[in-house]
């Protein structure tokens, strides 16, 4: 009867009228805000479903012990906003300048409890259309070939209403607990409902399954009221400095490893999880053993019909009684709520806690089903920082726009500049953007030429991933050649087994700019938009196919860009044997010498100076170009009546004699674009 009433329910409700909307949006955490925000700042119809009464309800409750990894950096010493959101790591994308992170704590790394106001001004002070208290239980597909993308979703909350969406966007993150059943597992303590007073671990013995921040950050809480703490996880511990992923264990989470390495009771281990038993004996103690002690055994008789590891092996490690044991193993995405039709499948390997997706982040099941936020990671799981705030801020825009030129017939945005300009543009872009420092190696520029690399296209932070679909996800069309800009770490560098403070480590010299170990600009070139074979055909660890050319800004201890002879010279010689051309700026003076002694002018003198536009003389910039030897100095400092002198009429036949024109080698030109 049960059974029956329930059909008959979902039938009713599958009758009910739905409400549509253009996009729907599940899950308001920042990923969702973000997208929010995104869509509205457009005019789109759209709408988000949150399951709590207010956003970000993650930080309500996570981390436990309230402090947050992701650094919140008020001072960098610059005013560029966009320089500093670098190295601000909680900040959402808004035109609202107060809706900054650093207005809400003063922490480097800040209390979660500032996450959540922030999130809830967030969406409160840019009035996004939120609908709270609104559980999705059920996603399906309703076939229409009028849809955008052939279908409609249909989505069913808690009320049984039903809303019928064109695109969906999933960003409800990662958020049910990882789970290992192996013998005894009921007796293990959940990291989502541990005590985390330290008092109710006083001069107890605790096992921690895990080795992530999560089990770091719960050891560091009762480290100094325990007996000792054991770690036990499949893998060794992976140190974030020595990755370079933000993702793994961080320096204010790892106490543990001090008290382990300098013999304070403190240990870990590597064993996999699922091979492991408990016994809990008559006191309550909680004994170790693995798992195939207790085949063909019934563990109900007692732990004294049962062989522990020690009765073979009798200092096995793990031989002392532990009075608890907690899990700290992470989250996954939650996958019961899509219908099959849908096909939400998990990734392979290590990734199985997330979505297949596609690089474009779209589902790769299910054509206009985005996943956005933490759920999208695995796109650069171990390698940048997608699954948190400060990296899919900006993948969450790049989504927006590929949907803005699918949908509305938006293309990408880009800024067209005369091919003078291009030094210029990559340098500006490498020193400030902030989506292609926290996004390395994934989110890019990229730098269309148009004919005759007269003047070239700026499109700002597309994913590498796609690009051999540029022209069809940005609505911009790539015949003449491009420039992929990227920022990447040395190919060997990272790793947990690497020694990264290692002497020499760094690279100073220009020539070595190829082997730079840290964070660096990287200008990929190609004569033509690279094909989807060479795109799977690239060399592993590679975020590109082999291009025509490639030029390494060598590394900067500042991460500062902008030295002359260093970093700006190599750069425009590489932009310079790519195209063919003179890329240098010139002073009016040299353009009028040019113009009767070359059969072809710099394009800087074509464009500039022929046009009118050449730069402006004054008495100090012609006192620096005559210091730097670029203009002969031709100033008459003293003299009377009306007949000039001698020097002043010798200097105007200078100009006239091609064996006085001063040939100077390159380097004595360069200086002259900064003025």
């Amino acid at each position: 009867l049960g059974l029956a009433l329930y059909a008959g329910s979902l039938c009713a409700a599958s009758g009910a009228a739905a409400l549509y909307h253009d996009y729907c949006v599940i899950g308001a955490g920042p990923s969702g805000l973000q997208a929010a925000y995104f869509l509205q700042q457009a005019g789109r119809d759209y709408v988000v479903f949150e399951r709590s009464h207010s956003p970000g309800s993650f930080f309500a409750l996570y981390p436990r012990h309230r402090k947050l990894i992701s650094i919140n950096k008020r001072y960098t010493g610059k005013s560029n906003r966009e320089f500093n959101l670098r190295h601000d790591w909680n900040s959402l994308l808004s035109h609202n300048h107060q809706l900054l992170f650093r207005r809400y704590s003063r922490d480097f790394f800040p209390n979660a409890d500032a996450m959540v106001r922030y999130l809830e001004d967030f969406a409160s002070l840019l009035k996004l259309r939120i609908r709270y208290n609104t559980a999705i239980v059920h996603v399906t597909l309703e076939r229409d070939r009028q849809a955008w993308n052939g279908h409609y979703f249909l989505l069913t909350d808690q009320d049984r209403q039903n809303y019928k969406c064109s695109s969906l966007l999933v960003a409800t993150g990662t958020w049910v607990p990882n789970v290992v059943n192996f013998p005894g597992s009921e007796y293990v303590e959940g990291y989502e409902t541990v005590s985390i007073n330290p008092e109710d671990f006083a001069g107890q013995t605790v096992l921690i399954l895990g080795r992530g921040n999560s089990a770091f950050e719960t050891a560091e809480n009762i480290l100094g009221v325990t007996n000792f703490i054991h770690m036990v996880s499949r893998s060794r511990v992976r140190l974030s400095w020595a990755t370079h992923y933000v993702g793994d264990l961080r320096a204010i989470n790892n106490g543990l490893l001090d008290t382990y390495q300098l013999k304070s009771l403190d240990g870990l281990l590597e064993g996999d999880l699922e091979d492991l038993a408990i016994i809990k004996d008559k006191k309550g103690k909680l004994h170790i053993t693995l798992r195939f002690y207790l085949e063909n055994r019934n563990t109900s008789t007692g732990i004294d019909s049962v062989t522990l590891p020690q009765d073979e092996l009798d200092n096995f490690a793990t031989r002392a009684p532990y009075d608890r044991v907690i899990r700290c193993l992470g989250w996954k995405f939650d996958f019961s709520i899509y219908n099959r039709s849908l096909r939400m499948m998990p990734e392979k390997g290590n990734k199985n806690k997330y979505p297949q997706i596609k690089p474009s982040y779209e589902s790769r099941g299910t054509r206009g089903l985005f996943v956005l936020g933490t759920a999208s990671h695995s796109v650069d799981f171990r390698k940048s920082a997608g699954g948190f705030i400060h990296g899919f801020r900006y993948t969450t825009r790049a989504v927006h726009r590929l949907l803005e030129n699918r949908h509305h017939g938006v293309p990408w945005p880009s800024t067209v500049y005369p091919i003078t300009q291009l030094t210029n543009s990559i340098i500006k872009r490498v020193n400030e953007a902030s989506g292609l420092y926290q996004m390395f190696s994934v989110l890019a520029d990229i730098i269309l030429l148009r004919e005759n690399a007269t003047a070239f296209e700026y499109l700002e932070e597309y994913p590498v991933g796609v690009l051999a679909e540029l022209e069809m996800q940005t609505g911009r069309k790539a015949p003449n050649g491009m420039f992929v800009i990227i920022m990447e770490y040395g190919r060997n560098f990272s790793g947990a087994d690497k020694d990264v403070f290692y002497y020499n480590r760094a690279v100073g010299e220009a020539q070595h700019a190829w082997q730079s170990n840290f964070l660096h600009p990287v200008i990929y070139y190609y004569k033509r938009l690279p094909t989807e074979h060479e795109m799977r055909l690239r060399p592993p660890d590679w975020p590109l196919p082999r291009p025509d050319a490639v030029h390494h800004i060598v590394e900067d201890f500042l991460t500062d860009w902008t030295a002359p002879n260093a970093h700006i010279l190599p750069l425009r010689r590489f932009l310079e044997n790519c195209l063919s051309t003179d890329l240098r700026n010139f002073f009016a003076e040299s353009c009028f010498l040019f113009a009767f002694t070359r059969q072809k002018l710099p394009p800087f003198c074509r464009q500039g100076y022929l046009r009118m536009q050449g730069l402006m003389g004054s008495e100090g910039l012609r006192r620096h170009a005559v210091e730097a030897g670029l203009l002969e100095d031709y100033t008459v400092k003293d003299f009377s009546g009306d007949r000039p002198p001698d020097s002043l009429k010798g200097s105007q036949d200078q100009l006239l004699k091609d064996h006085t024109i001063p040939v100077r080698p390159l380097q004595h030109l360069v200086n002259a674009k900064d003025e």
